[in-house]
């Protein structure tokens, strides 16, 4: 077990640079199409520091969470193993989610009326789906002041992502296996958020 961490400890470390590159050519294609004018500097400076605390979250307490998720899964005849690296996935789209609405966000100096909150949380739940209208050339008149960094959101995402996890899982009868399987995506969802907002500093 010692050998498998220190080998992934390892993979992570040489995979970092190429990986924090992607995530930032894809804010800073985002943020293009959005016409934000946030500066290239302050861009790689949020990427960074996102990063690198993604990437001690993932070593210190995710990964050791998956192997516990595996080693119970197995306990109660369940395998796992697909949910959890679904999970992974989750947990690392998570991290960066808070962030991806901000290019349908109302600057401060316009006075249009706020979005009623089925819209505003659309926007936060179904952020890839906007991204995508917004790169094929849909702009859709949808703004908000709401920035997403907060308990209330997390609350709200979580809740999203136990739902979900409950109509991929929750095959009935409902064994104690489906039940580790309905609230993963929540657990990893949550973790991914979570930090998020703490690396901003506002936990």
């Amino acid at each position: 077990m010692k050998r498998f961490f220190e080998e992934t400890h390892k993979l992570l470390s040489e995979l970092s640079p190429v990986l924090q590159n992607q995530v930032l050519f894809c804010f800073k294609s985002i943020n293009r199409k959005g016409r934000s004018k946030l500066s290239l500097k302050y861009m790689k400076k949020e990427t960074s520091e996102h990063f690198q605390f993604l990437i001690k979250t993932f070593k210190r307490l995710v990964l050791p969470i998956s192997v516990c998720y595996l080693c119970i899964g197995f306990f109660l005849g369940k395998n796992v193993f697909g949910s959890m690296l679904w999970g992974l996935l989750v947990f690392c789209y998570s991290h960066f989610l808070p962030d991806l609405p901000s290019v349908f966000r109302l600057k401060k100096r316009y006075k249009e009326k706020n979005l009623v909150w089925y819209k505003k949380y659309a926007l936060l739940l179904l952020a890839p789906v906007f991204i995508y209208l917004l790169f094929s050339g849909i702009h859709l008149p949808w703004r908000t002041r709401e920035n997403f960094h907060n308990l209330k959101s997390l609350a709200v995402y979580g809740s999203f992502l136990f739902l979900l996890g409950l109509i991929f899982y929750g095959d009935l009868p409902i064994s104690s296996g489906d039940m580790i399987e309905i609230f993963s995506p929540a657990l990893y969802g949550l973790i991914g958020y979570f930090t998020h907002l703490k690396v901003d500093k506002l936990l």
